[in-house]
């Protein structure tokens, strides 16, 4: 079994920088893509930043060049560091992990919120 365990999130203002971070715990595939979700009031959840074994990222178009994806294999811990933030950012930050190749396992976390105050 898998556990991701989501922290960093905080209120802030907008401009501000935040790093969310996410570890995981269990048994990890070396073939797996991590990623990020949120979900904002009365909205859909939608993927944010993606990061495979390989280090492939992709972003959302209105995060790309404010929001970084990165992850530490040796801790099995992904983070998001999030600049100049907007309060369109204003949502919960979900954690998720596909283990496995194409026949994958899905994993979630609890999320954190984020708050971005005009």
């Amino acid at each position: 079994q898998v556990q991701l365990v989501e922290s960093g999130g905080a209120l802030v203002p907008a401009g501000g920088s935040l790093r969310l971070s996410c570890a995981a715990s269990g048994t990890i595939f070396s073939i797996n893509t991590m990623a990020w979700y949120r979900q904002a009031p009365g909205k859909q959840r939608e993927l944010v930043a993606t990061i495979t074994n390989i280090g492939y990222t992709d972003y959302k178009n209105s995060v790309k060049g404010r929001f970084t994806i990165s992850k530490d294999n040796a801790k099995n811990t992904v983070y998001l560091q999030m600049n100049s933030l907007k309060p369109e950012d204003t949502a919960v930050y979900y954690c998720n992990l596909r283990n496995g190749g194409g026949s994958y396992t899905e994993y979630w976390g609890q999320g954190t919120q984020v708050t971005v105050s005009s």
